[in-house]
């Protein structure tokens, strides 16, 4: 019998990031083995347990085959016959396929630190590439999420997915095998994403590879726009760098579904906050968002308007705005609300700030008259950027 530790524990390890959960593989035991060593068996699909002190997953070491649909369309053979070299060949990235030997089933300590690395998880650490281990990688549609969900988790650290992962991604959403995944383990992997530091890297990722259309449709068809999708990508930057919660996060991201937030002009004939609140309802549906997050991003994109303008709002407006957000019950919930507005006040200005800085950098000496002098260089480069500028806000 041998354990190795694997997977997140032994990623994290190397690159310097704090180890959440261990999990460990054993290879060359037997059920009645694992059993009898006091460990509690919590598997029904294929044999996991959970150590009778640590509780920490230890897992016989196993091989798969597809044979149905989805992430559950899988045979599972796990016994002592299988090796780890072919138990990692079935996990989804390189860098998520090393392990590292231990003393026993009782001591998790090293048996000499090395890691064990057959599909070149160290090589990608080192490049800061992700890539799948194999073309097992296209059996799974639940990997296309936990992909973007790894993307948006150290994309902070510079990486990058690789070309090829990213074309058996974009061949596991044309083949319509992500409509096979169960809402509840889409909501886990996007809600999970949407909390790291750069929660915007999922969403972008999900949208660019049309991954959002089963069940974040409206999502999607707001994200057509241009500047609705990239404001609120800033905004949801800002909520990672802010560390915002859950239910913040999401009504920044929902409220992509309310143009008139963006000041953008409407394929619609009648936008408006009902049917705003209709598409946050729907995802709400498809996607299993739990009724917290749907509630108060519906809250939000009601009183979006009134939040960015309490300054100019009369005390009757205060009044009724607290009303409307159950402040006097939950005070808190009125200052979560005032900071999600912030937040897109912020990404908004910032987009405004970037076109005019692209105005500023459009307009050079070759776009004035070339026998100016003086101060009249400096004025005639102002009025073209400025009317450059006047130009972007009228589209």
């Amino acid at each position: 019998m041998q354990i190795y530790l694997v997977g997140g524990a032994v990623r994290d390890q190397l690159l310097a990031r704090p180890i959440k959960d261990k999990d460990f593989v054993v290879v060359g035991a037997t059920v009645a083995e694992m059993l009898d060593a006091g460990f509690l068996q919590v598997g029904a699909d294929f044999p996991v347990f959970l150590h009778p002190i640590s509780h920490e997953e230890y897992a016989l070491a196993r091989t798969e085959r597809k044979q149905g649909v989805g992430y559950q369309g899988f045979s599972v053979h796990a016994s002592p016959d299988v090796s780890l070299k072919e138990d990692l060949q079935r996990r989804d990235l390189t860098i998520n396929a090393m392990a590292i030997e231990v003393m026993s089933l009782t001591d998790d300590t090293p048996v000499n630190g090395e890691v064990i690395d057959y599909y070149g998880g160290l090589a990608d650490i080192a490049s800061k590439t992700l890539r799948h281990v194999s073309s097992a990688f296209s059996e799974d549609p639940l990997r296309v999420l936990r992909t973007a969900r790894f993307y948006s988790r150290y994309y902070d650290l510079g990486f990058t997915i690789a070309d090829e992962t990213l074309n058996l991604m974009r061949q596991l959403v044309g083949s319509g095998e992500l409509t096979h995944l169960s809402a509840e383990r889409i909501w886990q992997e996007s809600s999970r994403a949407t909390m790291q530091l750069s929660p915007q890297v999922y969403w972008q990722q999900l949208f660019s590879i049309g991954a959002l259309t089963e069940y974040f449709a409206p999502l999607h068809h707001a994200w057509d726009n241009d500047h609705i999708r990239e404001t609120v990508q800033t905004a949801l930057y800002f909520s990672g760098q802010m560390q915002l919660n859950l239910s913040q996060r999401w009504a920044l991201l929902m409220a992509s579904l309310n143009a008139d937030l963006f000041n953008v002009r409407h394929v619609d004939s009648n936008p408006n906050v009902t049917t705003t609140v209709t598409g946050i309802n729907e995802i709400g549906t498809t996607a299993k968002v739990p009724k917290a997050q749907t509630q108060f991003a519906n809250l939000f994109v009601q009183q979006a308007n009134k939040l960015s303008a309490l300054n100019s709002l009369s005390a009757a407006e205060k009044i009724d705005l607290i009303q409307a957000c159950g402040a006097h019950k939950e005070p808190e919930k009125l200052s979560q609300l005032l900071v999600t507005s912030h937040a897109l006040q912020l990404a908004i200005q910032h987009r405004q700030m970037m076109i005019a800085l692209g105005s500023f950098h459009a307009i050079s000496m070759q776009d004035i008259a070339p026998d100016l002098k003086g101060p009249a260089i400096g004025e005639a480069l102002r009025c073209a950027r400025i009317e450059h500028l006047q130009a972007q806000n009228s589209y």
